[in-house]
């Protein structure tokens, strides 16, 4: 911090109020024991002109000299320097001032008050001084620590984001396998689905956004894949009012939720037809996704519904909702997002 902005930054913390009050209320008795005590008629501004003074030189020339706080690393010249700063301020103010504008003696200009005075300018000066510093200090230190935790936050994401249930995958290769036995058409088609599976997923890894109808198209080729392991497992339907398409969403944001759909739904002996809809609900976009079988909330340990709302509060700055219900046999997952889309420059 340069010595401009130094001076800029001491003013205004002085002006704030845990500071400001309590300067008052030492400067006002000064100012009435000046006027209370001194025959001369210009005591009273003389003391408001010294304190205004002192207020405003002593931290700033502490925090100007000091910028690192106080020490003697240079032999105590710094401090010989703001002590001279301080003499100089109260004896222009308290002695060479009133003789040129011929005041006489005043209560805060006698040589013990200006004794007094002298102290009070390098002890303020070295309390305000160093209470703004460390202020400043604690300041940068939370925007550095709120700053590492969003980054460590959003590096776990990363990783989490990348995610891709290993049953799933690994089943789906060994029924691969099987099928290049029984049936290669049908195992083309699964490596096809699953190459354009993954690739999508890398690319949402890397991606800060992206359109709506590539995060539907990876959805899609997750149930495929399903299916052709087993084409009576679920019905699906997908039902997307026209128009989102384009909408901006964090990648593989919904597919936890269709992993899970199909992990705790038909693939866990609920036989049923999963329906997915995204529909536009004024300033919102509402995702509803419907699975058989009832859910009893996240099991322990799990990082699919936790991992997905910690995103969509990262995301969308708290603005986004997630909500799990279950009813007759049957299990809904609703989401909500804001029109506006995801906070720009948040890597989710």
């Amino acid at each position: 911090m340069n010595e401009g902005s130094i001076v800029r930054a001491t003013l205004k913390a002085l002006l704030v109020p845990r500071r400001l009050i309590p300067i008052v209320l030492v400067c006002l008795p000064l100012v009435a024991a000046q006027a209370r005590f001194s025959e001369q008629s210009m005591a009273g501004p003389l003391g408001v002109l010294m304190c205004a003074l002192c207020v405003a030189v002593a931290p700033v020339s502490y925090r100007v000299i000091f910028p690192e706080g106080l020490d003697f690393s240079h032999g105590g010249i710094r401090l010989l320097l703001y002590a001279t700063v301080g003499v100089g301020v109260v004896l222009s103010v308290g002695v060479v001032l009133p003789q040129l504008l011929d005041i006489g003696r005043t209560f805060l200009t006698d040589r013990y008050s200006l004794a007094v005075c002298m102290g009070l300018f390098l002890v303020g000066g070295w309390g305000l001084g160093r209470d703004i510093g460390f202020e400043e200090s604690l300041a940068r230190e939370r925007a550095r620590a709120a700053r590492l935790e969003l980054e460590a936050e959003q590096a776990q994401l990363l990783a989490l984001r990348s995610h891709l249930d290993p049953h799933f995958l690994f089943n789906t290769l060994n029924a691969i396998a099987e099928w290049c036995q029984t049936d290669g058409a049908v195992a083309e088609a699964a490596v096809l689905r699953l190459s354009a599976m993954l690739r999508s997923v890398l690319a949402g890894v890397r991606a800060a956004t992206w359109p709506l109808e590539r995060e539907l198209e990876l959805v899609r080729t997750l149930f495929d894949l399903h299916l052709l392991r087993d084409p009576d497992l679920f019905q699906l339907s997908v039902e997307v009012e026209p128009g989102l398409e384009s909408f901006p969403v964090p990648p593989l944001v919904l597919l936890p939720l269709a992993e899970n759909a199909v992990k705790h739904g038909p693939a866990a002996g609920h036989r049923g037809p999963i329906a997915l809809t995204v529909r536009a609900r004024g300033d919102e976009i509402a995702f509803t996704l419907e699975n058989p079988g009832t859910s009893k909330g996240p099991r322990e340990g799990s990082s699919g519904l936790p991992t997905v709302e910690r995103r969509l509060a990262l995301a969308y700055a708290g603005r986004a909702s997630l909500a799990l219900t279950s009813e007759a046999e049957r299990t809904r997952v609703a989401v909500t997002l804001p029109r506006s889309g995801p906070v720009p420059g948040v890597v989710t």
